[in-house]
């Protein structure tokens, strides 16, 4: 049999460790098959989801039948297939001023930014048939719900048998990025895609207050059929302490009771193993990136929850746990709106002196009592060495150990920063993240820091960029000339926060890292031997200073000692002959 025959003749998902058998009080959800408004998941038994069209097609009847349900495109994929926002309100308009008049809190859902883990855009359909035609209308009573059913429709056109094979279902499942090759959880800082870029302008438009990115989880077998995460559990550091808060002690003991109460088995933790292979050594907590939804939502003080469902649990599982989660978080928006708005106030307003720009290890260690599955290590004759065989029986770890993060980096928070008029791209990409500043009308000369750049180093190509490590840099304290249409922008904003960690050099997703300035990586001019070896001889007779530091470099570098390319190079440094703007950052931040 050749490999193709082979896989052709496999069971869909049969290479995956059986799955337990479930039933919750949940599955009272799913409507009869002579429902008029059966979803075309419901019609396969929640084992497949429909393509971009039907899906929209399905959505366009049901918005035109129901008073409360409209439907906005609100960009366009990098193909040119619409992105859809469906907005769910008893308001007489639904438009962002209606809503925010309106008063009533508002949850945007977001779902299929990876298009294989679909479950939030099968699930928000039935969510919003029963809101239109069914038991849950009075959920509209006191808030409003924005569904995005699918944020990346290119990768959820390239649908296969074969996407996702560490998931059971749906039957054809989407792929993980783009048609441009680019993973949208991946790109909210820097914002390339055209999904994320209609993402962020929403993010602008609409008053949304709490955020919930659905996914699906895999690497583990376990038995919690979904798990949640956000930033600050139980105290841990975040950007947005006050919302975090919120969210820990609010949010996330309501929907786990009605998890719970629908026989579903959640955990508030995105669970990470510290190995794949060894369970016992524990599971990570990590504190996300911007560049993530989870650590952007943080950052930009939007209330967000990471929602991942667990990978080998069946499809219909995993759809009825998150309409219940959504319902749950929609339900208790209504009733806990004013505290939690109270949080995101708190936290729009603050400066902190110093902001977090990175995250470490080394934060409190925590024990959790795990519920797991059994495993067995074998010797794979394919591999070579050790592997994980999962024996589909429920296992208790007891303590199970878990690590979590504490800041890492901070940068003293400037009153402004200040970008050239000759970065247009940078300018334009503040501009849509929302964040407020001022284009001088004429040439200024402002006294700044800026940042020379110590060894930065080229990273392997990433997100279709080339990403540039910077560990360390030197403030140069100067007057610089910024001409007309440079943009100074001051940190003292509700999105003062997302200002620095954009432009401060060393933050993790700063626009520098991911390549926007790398020009100034590069030096054009140069100088010849002859020329600057007699011009060194009399430099160093003319500077006793410059003349000891140059032997003191001699003698701790015997390599440098025997490189006279790099000797003659170290002089040029020094000479006004030199580039003054090599590796300089051309950021400049300032206090006043």
């Amino acid at each position: 049999m050749s490999t193709s025959a082979f896989f052709q003749a496999l069971e869909p998902h049969s290479w995956l460790p059986p799955a337990q058998p479930w039933h919750g009080a949940s599955e009272s959800l799913i409507v009869a098959a002579d429902h008029p408004w059966i979803t075309p998941a419901e019609q396969t038994g929640l084992t497949e989801t429909p393509d971009y069209s039907a899906s929209i097609a399905w959505l366009e009847k049901l918005c035109a039948a129901s008073q409360w349900l409209t439907m906005h495109e609100f960009g366009k994929s990098a193909e040119g297939r619409p992105l859809m926002l469906v907005i769910a309100s008893k308001e007489t308009a639904h438009t962002p001023e209606a809503l925010r008049v309106g008063g009533k809190p508002t949850l945007l859902v977001q779902a299929g930014i990876h298009p294989g883990e679909i479950e939030g855009k099968d699930a928000g359909f039935m969510l919003l048939r029963d809101i239109a035609f069914g038991p849950r209308a009075e959920l509209l009573d006191e808030a409003n719900l924005l569904l995005i059913p699918v944020l990346n429709p290119d990768g959820h056109e390239r649908s296969s048998l074969w996407s996702r094979p560490n998931q059971r279902g749906p039957l054809r499942m989407g792929w993980r990025t783009t048609a441009q090759n680019l993973n949208l959880n991946r790109d909210y800082m820097k914002a390339d895609a055209p999904e994320m870029r209609a993402l962020l302008k929403l993010f602008n438009d609409w008053p949304v207050e709490l955020y919930l990115d659905v996914h699906t989880t895999d690497g583990l077998d376990f038995q919690y059929d979904i798990t949640y995460a956000y930033h600050g559990r139980q105290g841990t550091p975040s950007w947005s302490p006050q919302i975090n808060a919120w969210l820990d002690q609010s949010l996330s003991p309501a929907v786990y009771t009605a998890l719970h109460a629908q026989h579903h088995l959640p955990l508030n933790l995105y669970v990470q193993p510290v190995s794949k292979r060894t369970l016992q050594l524990g599971l990570r907590e990590s504190q996300m990136p911007p560049r993530f939804s989870l650590g952007y939502g943080d950052l930009r003080h939007i209330p967000s929850v990471l929602i991942e469902t667990h990978s080998l649990k069946p499809y219909r599982q995993r759809v009825l746990a998150t309409h219940v989660f959504i319902e749950a978080a929609l339900r208790h928006l209504s009733k806990d709106a004013k505290a939690l708005r109270a949080a995101i106030a708190a936290d729009c307003s603050s400066r902190p002196a110093e902001v977090i720009l990175t995250w470490a290890d080394g934060g409190p260690k925590r024990e959790l009592d795990f519920q797991g599955m059994d495993f067995e290590n074998y010797t794979s004759p394919a591999s070579g060495g050790q592997e994980v065989r999962w024996l589909s029986k429920p296992r208790e770890y007891p303590d199970l150990p878990i690590f979590t993060d504490k800041a890492g980096l901070a940068a003293k928070r400037p009153a402004n920063y200040w970008v050239p008029v000759t970065k247009p791209q940078v300018i334009e990409l503040l501009r849509l993240h929302g964040i407020e500043f001022e284009l001088i009308p004429e040439p200024r000369e402002v006294e700044v820091t800026l940042h020379r750049l110590v060894l930065p180093q080229s990273m392997p190509a990433a997100e279709s960029r080339f990403p540039v490590k910077i560990e360390k840099t030197i403030p140069e304290r100067r007057k610089q000339l910024f001409p007309a249409g440079s943009a100074r922008i001051s940190t003292d904003q509700p999105l003062g926060d997302l200002a620095v960690h954009l432009l401060e050099p060393l933050a993790a997703d700063s626009l520098l890292h991911w390549g926007f300035f790398n020009e100034v990586l590069h030096r054009t001019e140069y100088i010849e031997g002859y020329i600057i070896a007699p011009l060194a001889e009399k430099m160093l007779q003319a500077d006793g200073k410059l003349k000891a530091d140059f032997e003191a470099q001699l003698a701790a570098d015997p390599s440098f000692a025997q490189a006279p390319e790099a000797r003659l190079h170290w002089f040029y440094q020094r000479s006004p002959f030199y580039d003054d703007r090599h590796l300089l950052y051309p950021v400049g931040f300032n206090q006043e």
